[in-house]
């Protein structure tokens, strides 16, 4: 019997030790802005340091006189999510997009404490520092529920909301079938362990949720939403925002937006439920509901054209109207 609990014993540490070498072997560590900024920057970044520590990075495309689109990107994204709209829009509009804390080039202070609510209050400190004409604001995902938030306590900024796939509908529920990872971050033991290790299975994953296509899901995305999660500062930002809750939707605060709404939603969602959607338009008075059937949680890259057309007539009709007699300048460009 000795002899065999020592067997054991000996078993025991092998197993230890091979766990331990494949938990060090899955550790990855920070990638530094600037070797972030030369894979994903581009010639037009801007930078604009914010009052609480933040270095918010920002692009700003387009005619500077031009109708202003202001963007926000989902959870673990960034402004590149926009891309396949960007180029399209920037034909017409003035096209901003802005990097939220925790995500893409934009630089935090250590220990911030991001919400979306403080999301909402520092998209107006960047347009009270930017000074843009009044604009309409798109969110997509979380960057919808600052969009809806920054509307409820920003008003005076907007000209119209638009609300792609959005969270933050009251007592909003996983969908069946999405993603793991947003599983494990419910999980403060999980959340530690994440912190420190390689997630890319976890990313690939999740990503082949939202887009449904799985074609769309390449090596090279699944590369940049991991790059960027590794940026300093910003694994403890994503993992604690999962963690924190904001001040939770009412039917009473949406239905103070006053302004035009667009409501985009894809019928498959698998993260958000198109019901949310639904919810979303009937809660927001005057609302416009777009459904695309067979599409997921990110309209805007799995249908570009369909989508940035659709919102392109919207802008057109609702927001900004051409007189009465003048000819209709047709969609925006197609694009290739």
């Amino acid at each position: 019997m000795k002899r065999l609990w020592k067997v054991v014993g000996i078993v025991a540490l092998v197993v230890l030790g091979v766990l331990a070498v494949g938990a060090l072997a899955l550790i990855r560590p920070d990638i530094p802005y600037a070797e972030l900024q030369n894979k994903y920057g581009a010639a037009g970044d801007n930078y604009m340091q914010m009052p609480d520590g933040v270095l918010l990075h920002y692009r700003d495309e387009g005619p500077r006189d031009g109708r202003t689109l202001m963007l926000v990107h989902g959870f673990s994204a960034s402004l590149m999510d926009w891309d396949a709209w960007a180029r399209p829009l920037a034909t017409r509009y003035r096209i901003i997009r802005v990097d939220l804390p925790g995500h893409g080039l934009t630089r935090s202070p250590a220990g911030y404490m991001a919400s979306t609510d403080g999301y909402a209050d520092l998209m107006d400190a960047f347009a009270t520092r930017l000074r843009p004409t009044r604009f309409v604001l798109i969110g997509n995902s979380m960057g919808g529920g600052v969009a809806w938030n920054f509307a409820v306590r920003h008003a005076g900024w907007l000209e119209g909301l638009v609300l792609v796939d959005a969270a933050g509908w009251a007592h909003q529920a996983a969908q069946k079938g999405g993603p793991v990872i947003f599983g494990l971050l419910r999980n403060p033991v999980a959340r530690a362990v994440l912190r420190n290790i390689d997630i890319r299975p976890l990313i690939g994953q999740g990503l082949r949720s939202a887009f449904i296509d799985p074609s769309l899901v390449t090596s090279g995305v699944i590369d940049r939403y991991a790059d960027f999660a590794r940026a300093p500062g910003h694994r403890a930002i994503l993992l604690a925002i999962q963690n924190r809750s904001a001040s939770g939707t009412t039917v009473s605060d949406l239905g103070s937006i006053k302004v035009p709404t667009l409501v985009m939603h894809g019928e498959q969602d698998r993260l958000i439920p198109f019901a949310d959607g639904q919810a979303y338009a009937r809660a927001i008075p005057g609302a416009m509901l777009i459904a695309y059937p067979n599409v997921g949680h990110v309209p805007m890259e799995q249908i570009p054209a369909r989508s940035a057309n659709d919102l392109d007539r919207w802008l057109r009709t609702k927001v900004w109207p051409a007189p009465a007699g003048a000819i209709d300048p047709g969609d925006v460009a197609p694009m290739h």
